[in-house]
């Protein structure tokens, strides 16, 4: 099916271009959604006469959407899960467990505006890319953690993996430390 694009759609193409995508996908998605209409000689003279008003409004849109994404470039965002002491969450973070964080600091986003490759399944920082508009994509990070103090920990780059290291270096120390001690005071016997 041939239709023409109303704006730019990722891996498809540009505004005011005609192509051919499955009957399918024209009607469970493009058409519904406005980003399309149908490619007929009657269809292409009307766009043709809109494409102004049509570019006029894909550029204020985008402006929209540059300055907020100037707003929450590298916004970190806090996510409080459960996870195992090896740092496996139990569940997973979705886009719109992101989104949610995100509305409770204060700065509206939409989970569909949330582009995850795979959920988060493990505690750390992550990266994730906020898709503002088809043209315009800004960064934030997600510091996943078990507490608001793990998540303060996280942000100052260390990691609850390294204090529990830390800390059996720190027993094993004092352990050998005290047989140590036990070990001098019998040869002074």
């Amino acid at each position: 099916m041939q239709v023409i694009l109303l704006e730019r759609v990722a891996k498809l193409g540009q505004m005011g271009e005609v192509v051919n995508v499955k009957p399918g996908f024209a009607r469970n998605f493009l058409l519904p959604q406005g980003k399309a209409m149908r490619a007929s000689e009657s269809n292409i003279a009307a766009f043709q006469t809109q494409k102004a008003t049509l570019e006029a409004r894909n550029l204020e849109t985008r402006k929209e959407a540059e300055a907020a994404a100037a707003r929450i470039e590298g916004l970190t965002v806090v996510v409080i899960r459960s996870a195992s002491d090896g740092g496996a969450l139990y569940g997973s973070v979705t886009g719109r467990d992101v989104a949610e964080a995100a509305e409770a600091q204060g700065t509206r986003l939409d989970r569909k505006q949330v582009v995850m490759v795979q959920p988060i399944k493990e505690l750390g920082i992550h990266g994730v890319t906020v898709r503002l508009h088809p043209e315009v994509d800004a960064a934030i990070r997600v510091n996943v953690a078990r507490s608001p103090e793990e998540a303060e920990l996280q942000a100052a780059g260390r990691s609850i993996q390294d204090l529990a290291a830390e800390a059996e270096a720190q027993a094993e120390f004092e352990i050998n430390s005290l047989f140590d001690d036990i070990g001098g005071a019998a040869q002074d016997a």
